[in-house]
């Protein structure tokens, strides 16, 4: 079988299914916080990413923070990753932190991946064949780390964009943490929001787990933002902010970014 180009940047079950066999394929799980577990499903010759411990900045003040170009090469090496391989990113939540997994590849310069619509939930309905979680250990892949600056913002950057309204900044919380309605699920963290900034749910892209239709979410964002606007995307790690950038993408919005720290940064470094 031919290589895989992935033209978009989600897939279906299907569609995986369909290409099991791409000689180019990589299938990675990315759900956060979870271990390796011989007694959980995986998709057949699925590939754990381990966000939390190999793909963040272990020890920094706040959860999931962007590594380092050298780090992330390293880890992505040891998943037997190349640079001409065609990643397809799931997690057990439908769409969650696969999106984040998404994100940071695109951040260092790999675009062949897309994220698995419906997770291994939409997988397991569709009756396909899972196996038990299984460790990497195959040969060490040859990608190479290629960061682009624009992909990630910190607290500077937004500290700049709120005061200058040079950047839409979507919050991708519900709307009762955006609204100081309900508290925030960190411990000692308060409630607040990002000055200047909008709220989307990343829970609004998704029905059942799955991405709903590119015209459906493209009607949510106009609502927000046009097309050429310089578009930031929060929510509370750096995590759920991922799926907005997904869903834009998708729709073909080009000049968006992420703030890593996003809520659990600013809500600790501002008092208002």
């Amino acid at each position: 079988m031919a290589k895989l180009v992935l033209k978009e940047s989600s897939v279906t079950v299907d569609w995986l299914y369909n290409h099991l066999d791409a000689e180019n394929l990589v299938i990675l799980d990315g759900t956060i916080n979870k271990v390796f577990d011989a007694s959980k499903e995986q998709i057949p010759n699925t590939r754990f990413f381990d966000i939390k411990n190999k793909f963040s900045e272990v020890g920094a003040p706040f959860p999931s923070t962007f590594p380092a170009a050298v780090q992330f090469e390293t880890e992505a090496q040891a998943l037997g990753i190349d640079k001409d391989s065609a990643i397809v990113v799931y997690d057990d939540k439908g769409i969650y932190s696969s999106a984040r997994v998404w994100w940071l590849f695109k951040a260092f310069g790999h675009h062949n991946i897309a994220v698995l619509s419906g997770g291994l939930p939409s997988w397991k309905k569709a009756g396909y064949p899972t196996e038990a979680m299984t460790p990497y250990s195959g040969q060490t892949g040859d990608f190479k780390a290629e960061l682009n600056p624009e992909t990630m913002k910190f607290f500077k950057d937004i500290q700049e964009a709120s005061a200058n309204k040079s950047h839409t900044i979507i919050d991708a919380r519900s709307r009762g943490r955006f609204n100081c309605e309900e508290p925030e699920p960190r411990e000692g963290l308060r409630m607040g929001t990002i000055p200047n900034s909008v709220n989307l749910p990343f829970t609004d892209l998704l029905k059942d787990g799955e991405l709903k239709s590119k015209a459906e979410i493209e009607l949510m964002f106009s609502s927000l933002v046009k097309k050429e606007d310089q578009i930031i995307f929060s929510c509370g790690s750096g995590i759920t902010a991922c799926v907005l950038a997904l869903g834009a993408d998708l729709t073909g919005y080009k000049n968006i970014s992420v703030y890593d720290g996003s809520w659990s940064e600013w809500g600790s470094l501002t008092e208002s």
